[in-house]
């Protein structure tokens, strides 16, 4: 077993996960905020998207979508509630599936030197982050999220996927 087999498996599922949850939702339901407050779907979808290509850059992979077009989706970014102020769903779906195949060659090419280099940020503040943990921290991050969106899926009056 190879030091990034589980990160890739993990990033498998909950690229299946997203995208299962993802399954039948119109533009309208992306922007549907769940009853008692918190992001919409979009707003989950985009967050994805913007650690996803935060994590290319760190893998020397090219981002799928422009930096500044996500920084309405950065960490604690107030809840979208207006479809002019996100980007269009359908891009921010391409844009997710089209990283995942970077991101697994990235972590396919990453050595073991590389893997205990110090992280060019650490979200939790450690100063001792590395790019292992932090990869480490960034599938957690989107399981996490993969599993936010089924729960508002089913927020928004939709049946859940993942059963």
């Amino acid at each position: 077993m190879k030091a990034m087999d589980p990160i890739i498996t993990q990033l498998h599922l909950t690229h299946l996960v997203v995208n299962a949850n993802l399954a039948g939702i119109d533009e309208v339901m992306h922007f549907q905020a769940p009853a008692g407050g918190g992001n919409c779907l979009n707003w989950v979808l985009g967050h994805l998207v913007e650690a996803r290509n935060g994590c290319l850059r760190m893998l020397q992979q090219e981002p799928v979508m422009d930096p500044e077009l996500l920084r309405r989706y950065r960490r604690s970014t107030p809840p979208l509630t207006e479809p002019a102020d996100g980007v269009p769903p359908r891009e921010l779906h391409d844009a997710f599936n089209a990283a995942q195949e970077p991101l697994l060659a990235g972590l396919a090419a990453i050595g073991q030197a590389a893997l205990e280099a110090p992280a060019p940020f650490s979200p939790t503040q450690n100063p001792d982050e590395t790019v292992g943990s932090l990869l480490a921290g960034l599938v957690f991050h989107e399981a996490y999220h993969a599993g936010q969106l089924g729960v508002i899926r089913r927020a928004i009056g939709l049946d859940g996927v993942v059963k």
